[in-house]
C-alpha cells in the first residue's frame, strides 16, 4: 500500500490522523520535532509507524523522510494568531519555509498527493458568509499571511512541476489531545481546562465573535479521503461544518457538558483575529465526497467523556 507521511504527526490531529492510517493499514511515517507534539500521542500505533524527529525547517531531514512516500499530510506549522504576532519570522521560516523544503523534496520523489494543511484565517475579515473557496485572501496576521504563501506555493508546484497539491482550509478544530495548558491552543481546550477546574472561561471580545468548529475525527476524515481520492489534486476546500456558533453559545454547551453553571470572564478582543466564520463545505462534498458527521454538541461530549 501506498505509504504515508505525516508531518507533525506526533501532534492534535497528526496523530488522530496517523492512527487512522494504521487502522486502515497504510505503512506511516512520521516527521515531528515535538516542540508541540508528544511522544504519548503516537503510543497506540508507536510499533507500527516510523518516526523521524527532525525539523520541516531542516532541508536534510526533510529528504530523508520523503523517501519513498506516496502520500505527503504536511500538518507541521505554528498554528497560532498569537504566537504568529509575537514571533512573525519564526512562523515564516517555519510555515513558509519549511513548506518549501517538503515541495521540493516531494518534487523529485514520485508522490502522488501532497496535502497541505491550510486555514480559514486566510478568508480574514470577509463578511459573505458562509465563506467560499473563490473569496480573495485577506490575511489579518503573519500566521494567516502564511498560510496564504503556503497555498501559492502548492499551486506553483503543481503548476510548474506536476505535482499534485490538495489544499485543505481548515476551520475551528477541536478534539481529544489538543493541549489544555497551552496559550496557543484552540478555543475548546482552552476553555475546558479551565472550567473542569472550576474556573470560569475568559473571553477576548464580547463573545458574540463566532467561529465554525469541527471535530477532529471529521478533519481526519475529510484528509484521507484527500489522499485517496482521484480527481482531488488541484482543489482547494474547506473543512468546516458550514455552522456559526457563537463564543457565548460554546460557552454554554460546554456548561452543559460539563455540568457546571460557569459565567465567563471578559477581557479585551485580541488583534488578529475575525469577528464572524462559517466556511461553507459544498466543494469539499463535491470533489472529496466528504461530509462532517459529529455535530458539536455531540463533539464536546465526546471530548469531555474522553478526559474523565
Amino acid at each position: 500500500m501506498t505509504r504515508w507521511l505525516v508531518t507533525g504527526g506526533a501532534g492534535f490531529i497528526g496523530s488522530h490522523l496517523v492512527e487512522a492510517l494504521v487502522a486502515r493499514g497504510y505503512p506511516v511515517r512520521v516527521l515531528d520535532n515535538f516542540s508541540t507534539g508528544r511522544w504519548e500521542n503516537l503510543s497506540a500505533v508507536r510499533d507500527r509507524i516510523e518516526v523521524i524527529e527532525g525539523d520541516i525547517r531542516d532541508l536534510r531531514a526533510v529528504r530523508r523522510a520523503m523517501d519513498g512516500v506516496g502520500v505527503v499530510a504536511h500538518l507541521a506549522a505554528i498554528v497560532s494568531v498569537e504566537r504568529s504576532l509575537q514571533n512573525p519570522q519564526e512562523t515564516a521560516e517555519v510555515n513558509v519555509g519549511g513548506t518549501l523544503n517538503l515541495l521540493e523534496a516531494a518534487r523529485p520523489s514520485g508522490v502522488r498527493r501532497f496535502l497541505f494543511a491550510s486555514s480559514a484565517a486566510v478568508y480574514g475579515d470577509h463578511t459573505q458568509l458562509p465563506l467560499q473557496e473563490e473569496l480573495p485572501p485577506h490575511p489579518l496576521s503573519p500566521y494567516a499571511a502564511s498560510k496564504v504563501a503556503g497555498e501559492a506555493l502548492c499551486h506553483a508546484y503543481q503548476a510548474a512541476y506536476g505535482l499534485p497539491t490538495t489544499v485543505l482550509r481548515f476551520f475551528n478544530i477541536y478534539g481529544p489531545r489538543q493541549d489544555p495548558q497551552s496559550p496557543y491552543s484552540g478555543v475548546i481546550s482552552i476553555f475546558v481546562g479551565r472550567m473542569r477546574q472550576g474556573l470560569p472561561p475568559i473571553i477576548y471580545g464580547d463573545g458574540q465573535q463566532t467561529r465554525d468548529f469541527v471535530y477532529v475525527e471529521d478533519v481526519v476524515a475529510a484528509l484521507m479521503r484527500a489522499g485517496e481520492r482521484d480527481g482531488a489534486g488541484g482543489a482547494v476546500v474547506n473543512v468546516a461544518r458550514g455552522e456559526e456558533t457563537s463564543v457565548l453559545r460554546l460557552v454554554a454547551l460546554l456548561n452543559q457538558a460539563l455540568g457546571t453553571h460557569l459565567e465567563p470572564m471578559f477581557a479585551p478582543a485580541r488583534a488578529g483575529e475575525v469577528r464572524r466564520s462559517a466556511g461553507d463545505p459544498r466543494r469539499a462534498q463535491a470533489v472529496l465526497g466528504w461530509q462532517p458527521t459529529v455535530g458539536l454538541t455531540e463533539g464536546l461530549s465526546r471530548l469531555v467523556s474522553s478526559l474523565s
